[in-house]
């Protein structure tokens, strides 16, 4: 798989707090309950740079003290995508970023052998086509998932998609961009490459086992 990717499209939040974050998150000794927490932490960041080209339209507004000009977001409408599992571990975050935000599921899972990603659930808002989705996965290895995501939505008429992950490899990006020439990427995190178990080098090892406690 060639690793190869544009840098143009992929947005590296790399706030000091979010380098934080991350390497607790990537310690083997963080608990579940920090794990989770530590998410949704990084997903509110991750909205704040996904969210940041939203147009504005001015709104007169009356203080306390007088009338004035605001600006305020010009109508557009959202929808986040988490890919099950370990998607929903991001949905709150963004939610407190964006409470008004439509919620659609789209459910995955990866082949242990293959580790080909194979679609068993589907389900978002009806006007999905009208919507910015913001499809959230902590971890982008193959790309496998994300690739099958963004075509989905894509055949429901959806032109804005914007994938929203913590911790990426070089071969998942490269992966999404040939797959989609318009989907854009935000990560916390470009780590290594992939190991022969397609999991990410150094990474967090599996996120949904992590964030749920399963394992």
């Amino acid at each position: 798989m060639s690793c190869v990717y544009d840098p143009s499209r992929v947005t590296l939040i790399d706030h000091p707090l979010v380098q934080h974050k991350l390497a607790i998150m990537r310690s083997v000794d963080t608990g579940t309950k920090q794990f989770r927490e530590l998410v949704r932490e990084l997903a509110l960041f991750e909205g704040y740079e996904a969210t940041r080209d939203f147009p504005l339209e001015d709104v007169a507004v009356t203080t306390p003290i007088s009338e004035t000009v605001c600006r305020r977001l010009s109508g557009r409408k959202v929808a986040i995508i988490p890919i099950l599992r370990a998607g929903l571990g991001m949905v709150d975050g963004m939610l407190e970023l964006v409470p008004s935000a439509r919620v659609g599921h789209l459910g995955m899972y990866r082949d242990e052998v293959t580790h080909e990603p194979h679609e068993y659930y589907a389900k978002v808002p009806a006007d999905i086509e009208q919507r910015i989705c913001l499809v959230v996965d902590p971890m982008l290895a193959t790309g496998g998932s994300s690739i099958d995501a963004i075509k989905y939505l894509r055949r429901q008429g959806v032109q804005d998609i914007r994938l929203l992950v913590l911790v990426a490899a070089p071969e998942g990006l490269a992966a999404v961009e040939q797959s989609d020439p318009q989907v854009r990427i935000f990560t916390c995190a470009i780590d290594e490459r992939l190991n022969e178990d397609a999991y990410i080098v150094p990474g967090l090892g599996d996120a949904g086992d992590r964030i749920f406690g399963t394992k």
